[in-house]
């Protein structure tokens, strides 16, 4: 690599032989642990569920180091630089409470279904129509998501290090093809909880030593106020009017199209992350798993929105949108982490932090990666092609699904470079396909009277409807009133409205529909609806053995933090 590296562009720094070492070494231990794990990976269940007899805290670590990708480290950092504060909302209001919800509410359903994935619980409550039509509209995100987590490696390698931008890509896409064909979810599972430590151990060093140079956090907000704005550093206070924050939205936006639509949606329906909770040994392991996470969630914009942060008040030149960049021969706003990262970074420290976001590349590819071979093996190959063949024809077909997931990854990482801001195409894409997703998940386990085709009916029409309103502000940006409920809305405002939108879309036609048709008899919807399912009992545990003791902690330590920078 460092040979072939001597013909790519100019380099922030060089590696030392000591961070050389560093990098080698965990490119060969993620390996090793794939290979050590292909034994262990020879029935459906072991390969695409890893056996489901992962405890708590695996389960738990793992499930938030699968979100806590390079898309994560070098794209909320982005959105930090770009919007300010604001972005740690994406972390708080948008993650916990979805979280906790999904672990006391959602997982007894999920779990006690015995289901492989989101879309397969579907088929059970809607029909084969709703499962296929989940199962293609996320296997299709999924490749998109992973183009990101390609895009953002190969970011880290051109910024820093000068290496090809497109070497880089196909380099850390094969790493990670190898390791997940090799061992399944297994694998997966275990390199993402090693990559969870590797990510905290080396993102740590940007937020101390910025601190450290800015002054402390008073200092700090002193200086964002000077080269930006105040608004830059309030989270809750500016948010009473469009005009009055960074990113042109409403506390409403906020609160129901990010707080409870796409935060719900893509915490209890994505299967990406579901699937590291259904891998759990028991009911008791799997309602933990999501509190684990959330506790650990609350702590991550340290590590990555305090880096956008520093780079408003102490980067000397101002970065702009990825487009913008590339004309003037300047830096975006996605290159905010490596840049803060080669500012502070001298050898050996550097070996760590770029190791750090190696890891968290791996974690986040592995993770769309692993959720699409599922899917697709489970709820469009085995549903829709080939419904008889053996438990090792699918093991063998999630493999090659595997190489294949990742060949379309790459070709979709250079659609990423359109974007000005990496989270910008995120939640657009979240806006399509998660938001109506929750709404027909939510009715299916609250409401009985839902039916079978208007869970498939009610989906369409909210996929159909956020996609429109997309095309609609493209064609005519003066539409972006009526979508985002202000003409100064930004992108990251307009996606948290249209979210919102296409939720309601789903919800109304769902009903509308339930009422036209007829409902299944309630015999049928055991197991699957809440009123007509009885849980089991999980046994007398300590109080502060139960789920409900530890939620009701995180609970309180999410108002507590809101508060403290409101």
């Amino acid at each position: 690599m460092p040979f072939l590296a001597l013909y790519a562009a100019p380099r922030l720094v060089s590696l030392s032989p000591v961070d050389l070492v560093i990098v080698v070494f965990y490119f060969a231990l993620v390996l090793s642990i794939g290979w050590y794990l292909r034994g262990h990976a020879r029935t459906g269940e072991d390969y695409f569920m890893a056996g489901r007899e992962m405890t708590a805290w695996i389960a738990g670590l793992s499930f938030l180091s699968a979100n806590l990708g390079s898309l994560e480290l070098m794209g909320w950092a982005a959105a930090a630089y770009q919007y300010g504060i604001l972005a740690t909302h994406w972390y708080w209001i948008g993650a916990i409470p979805a979280m906790l919800f999904l672990a006391l509410v959602m997982m007894p359903f999920y779990y006690i279904s015995r289901t492989h994935s989101v879309p397969g619980y579907l088929k059970l409550r809607f029909g084969e129509s709703s499962r296929a039509l989940s199962a293609i509209s996320f296997a299709f995100m999924t490749v998109l998501m992973s183009g990101i987590n390609m895009y953002s490696m190969a970011l880290v390698m051109k910024v820093v290090l000068g290496w090809d931008i497109h070497f880089s890509i196909w380099v850390s896409s094969i790493t990670v093809a190898i390791y997940v064909a090799l061992g399944g979810l297994r694998s997966a599972i275990f390199n993402e909880v090693l990559q969870f430590i590797l990510i905290w151990a080396g993102a740590l060093l940007i937020p101390i030593l910025g601190l450290i140079e800015a002054g402390g956090w008073t200092n700090l907000k002193l200086q964002i106020a000077h080269n930006a704005s105040a608004q830059y550093t309030h989270l809750w206070s500016t948010m009473g009017s469009f005009t009055d924050n960074p990113m042109g939205i409403h506390w409403t936006g906020i609160v129901f199209g990010l707080g409870f639509v796409i935060s719900f949606g893509y915490w209890t329906t994505d299967f990406l992350v579901v699937q590291r909770v259904l891998s759990a040994k028991d009911m008791r392991a799997a309602e933990l798993a999501p509190i684990i996470g959330a506790a650990f969630k609350s702590l991550v914009p340290f590590i990555v929105i305090l880096p956008g942060l520093l780079g408003l008040a102490v980067l000397p030149m101002k970065l702009t949108g990825e487009t913008a960049a590339v004309a003037s021969g300047g830096h975006s706003y996605n290159e905010v982490l490596p840049l803060m990262l080669a500012r502070y970074c001298g050898p050996g420290l550097l070996g760590l932090g770029i190791t750090a976001l190696i890891a968290g590349f791996m974690s986040g590819m592995a993770g769309n990666v692993s959720a699409f071979t599922t899917v697709w093996t489970y709820d469009i190959y085995r549903a829709l092609i080939k419904k008889d063949g053996s438990d090792h024809h699918y093991v063998n077909m999630g493999r090659w699904t595997t190489i294949l997931g990742v060949l379309i990854s790459v070709g979709t990482a250079y659609l990423v470079m359109q974007f000005a801001s990496i989270m910008d195409y995120v939640q657009a894409l979240f806006s399509f396909f998660i938001a109506p997703l929750f709404g027909t998940v939510l009715l299916g386990m609250l409401w009985k009277r839902a039916t079978g085709p208007a869970g498939f009916w009610g989906l369409l029409a909210g996929t159909l409807s956020s996609i429109g309103m997309y095309a609609w502000v493209k064609v005519d940006h003066t539409a972006l009133r009526y979508v985002a409920l202000s003409p100064n809305a930004r992108d990251m405002a307009e996606n948290m409205y249209r979210a919102l939108w296409s939720w309601v879309v789903c919800v109304l036609v769902t009903v509308v529909v339930s009422y036209l048709t007829s409902p299944k008899p309630e015999s049928e919807l055991d197991g699957l609806v809440y009123g007509v399912t009885k849980i089991p009992e999980q046994g007398e545990y300590p109080l502060f053995h139960r789920p409900a003791f530890w939620a009701t902690v995180v609970g309180i330590g999410f108002v507590v933090l809101n508060i403290l920078v409101w």
